[in-house]
């Protein structure tokens, strides 16, 4: 009698779990899934950076006017905030992204296929000696991912690095110099990030 009423409250987790999308399959329940959390947001970085030089270049004031772009794949990138002016080789930027219309740059690690909307998330940036600068700053905020990873997740993440012109003109951040660190929080937990790039 024990062993079949064991039986049957087995039977009726294992249900609970399956409309549960198998208890945390495709969400971010592990550092994998917050590491590829980040990762496809990781061309976004350099997007509002590119957004931010724009909108300074736009500006006559700190405050620089919304700039906006499309991801590589859908989606829509509007970045607002302030960009330090002047003619100094340093800047530092305090920028507030907004993700929409699901947002994607295409899939990151084995082919995971991820799209987002929310924000704004909080991208400051200081660079000192541009165009071959150092770089500090960080990355906070919420968004609302669906595709192979799915639900809510904050990021509280800190990058450092180094820039250079990207040879139109342009700043990007360096390949092979930058490192992301800080957590990533959905309703499964907060897990560690650490990316080098």
């Amino acid at each position: 009698m024990w062993s079949s009423r064991r039986s049957f409250l087995a039977c009726l987790a294992t249900l609970a779990c399956l409309g549960l999308s198998s208890c945390g399959e495709g969400r971010v329940n592990d550092e994998v899934a917050a590491r590829r959390a980040y990762l496809g947001l990781d061309g976004a970085i350099d997007r509002a950076l590119a957004l931010g030089f724009d909108g300074y270049n736009a500006a006559s004031n700190a405050n620089i006017p919304e700039q906006s772009d499309v991801g590589d794949v859908s989606g829509t990138m509007v970045v607002g905030g302030q960009v330090d002016a002047g003619v100094s080789d340093n800047k530092e930027m305090r920028l507030e992204v907004t993700l929409s219309d699901d947002y994607s740059d295409g899939p990151v690690e084995d082919e995971v296929d991820i799209v987002y909307n929310g924000g704004p998330l909080d991208l400051d940036l200081s660079m000192q000696g541009l165009p071959d600068a150092q770089l500090s700053g960080s990355f906070v905020g919420t968004v609302v991912m669906a595709g192979d990873l799915m639900g809510e997740v904050t990021l509280d993440l800190d990058i450092t690095g180094e820039t250079e012109d990207a040879g139109d003109g342009t700043i990007q951040r360096k390949p092979g110099t930058i490192h992301v660190l800080g957590t990533a929080a959905s309703e499964y937990g907060v897990f560690d990030v650490d990316v080098s790039l």
